[in-house]
């Protein structure tokens, strides 16, 4: 009997391995964003075509309000909310990928004072080395184990950087860069930007006087470098992310008010960033120098008549030649990436509405977008034009993150996409599909 029982051991043991063995890195989406930051699935071996009016979910799980995307890591799903009875926490959770089984919960006070939108965390949950980085709407940044929720070290942020949170609280990823976590707070005294040990939270450095946007900030190659580059509420800065040193910025200051969300996106020479107000801007990365020009800035007489893009919640899409992304109203369109000319729009993703939202994954010579509808669609974007191939339904829209609309609530946390699943979150609860080929 010894004998089976170890033999069991070791066939459990074995299969455990199996699993881990059999998934990459690139397999999981432990960031906002995906593996790299950059909105792009690598996955293979995915359906051609999504039918039925609903898609059906390997399981659902109840949860609270909150605007963050799900983020998925070594067999974990990672999310976060707020629950105000009785008292206002907000809520870092973990559940197993594959059965939505809790795993467990980190909550801690959260009184959100003067935010306006006040349904829940806007930040992904960051994983890196075993360690899981959240960061809340009043500047609470936790650094728990991810294994099983226990608190390794925290900031709170009228304690340790002063945060002055923008009018819909704060909302960038926590970014991990070697052996640093950065955030972008907008702290006082010249912590726009900070850095914290990974393992310890000892601060490492703070950089900027500017004003926190609502977008979070990536590192690109340049030049044979890393560099931090941050849409603030001023400018486009790069900056050394060991040190904080500025390297170069391009002034993209608000006409009327921060309202900046998108992460900014870099495809080979191509730098876009866009924001509400004020229209978009495309910089030129130098190859040979830490630097970038202006190629072009484009911006309409307002929010509803709009040039170029206005970009609200979704991050847009570059290749070599074109940039797709959803405008201030919902408009899906195509420019032309040398001069910011629109090729051709379309509202055949998502309806007419102000802040209308879809986000956008590439995965091959395709894309899934996730739209405010609570719709998955599968769709190629082209300079020819939108072509959609199929589309259903993924999760019912909720009120709490756009209350007393009369669109019906919206789905506006970006989704998750491992192990050939889709994961994806409204103000009620935490779902997951296959989206395998049979």
């Amino acid at each position: 009997m010894r004998n089976s029982l170890l033999t069991r051991t070791v066939v459990a043991a074995v299969a455990v391995w199996l699993s881990a063995a059999h998934r990459t890195p690139a397999d999981d989406w432990p960031q906002w964003r995906g593996p790299d930051r950059d909105g792009a699935w690598h996955e293979t071996g995915l359906v051609e075509s999504l039918t039925g009016s609903d898609l059906p979910l390997r399981w659902r799980v109840p949860i609270s309000g909150g605007y963050s995307g799900p983020t998925v890591a070594n067999g974990r799903v990672y999310v976060t909310d707020r629950v105000t009875e009785p008292t206002q926490q907000e809520r870092v959770l973990c559940f197993a990928w594959d059965t939505g089984q809790q795993l467990w919960a980190q909550a801690y006070p959260c009184d959100y004072g003067k935010v306006s939108f006040t349904t829940g965390p806007r930040a992904a949950v960051t994983v890196d080395d075993g360690r899981a980085y959240a960061l809340g709407t009043m500047g609470h940044l936790r650094c728990l184990d991810a294994t099983t929720g226990d608190l390794l070290w925290r900031k709170d942020p009228q304690t340790d950087y002063k945060a002055r949170v923008p009018t819909w609280g704060v909302a960038a990823a926590p970014l991990v860069e070697g052996d640093l976590v950065i955030v972008h707070v907008g702290g006082e005294d010249g912590a726009c930007l900070l850095a914290f040990d990974k393992v310890t939270g000892k601060e490492r450095w703070r950089a900027l006087a500017d004003r926190a946007s609502y977008s979070s900030p990536l590192v690109i190659d340049q030049a044979g470098q890393r560099v931090l580059v941050c849409l603030t509420g001023e400018r486009v800065a790069a900056l050394n992310p060991t040190t904080g040193e500025l390297l170069w910025d391009c002034p993209f200051p608000p006409t009327k008010m921060v309202i900046a969300v998108a992460t900014p996106v870099v495809h080979k020479q191509w730098l876009f960033v866009s924001s509400f107000y004020d229209g978009s801007l495309m910089l030129k990365l130098a190859s040979d120098r830490l630097a970038a020009d202006g190629v072009w800035r484009r911006r309409g007489e307002s929010e509803v008549q709009t040039d170029a893009l206005h970009c609200m919640i979704s991050t847009p899409i570059v290749d070599d030649a074109h940039v797709y992304g959803l405008d201030s109203y919902g408009a899906l369109r195509c420019l032309d990436a040398a001069t910011g000319d629109r090729v051709w729009e379309t509202f055949e993703p998502v309806p007419e509405n102000r802040w209308a939202t879809a986000h956008m994954v590439r995965n091959g010579d395709q894309v899934w977008l996730f739209n405010e509808k609570g719709e998955l669609i599968l769709a190629t974007l082209s300079p020819a034009g939108y072509h959609e191939i199929s589309r259903t339904k993924l999760l019912k829209p909720t009120l709490g993150q756009l209350p007393g609309e009369k669109r019906g609530g919206v789905c506006w946390a970006h989704p998750a996409f491992a192990y050939k699943h889709v994961f994806a979150r409204n103000d009620g609860e935490l779902v997951c599909a296959s989206l395998a080929a049979k």
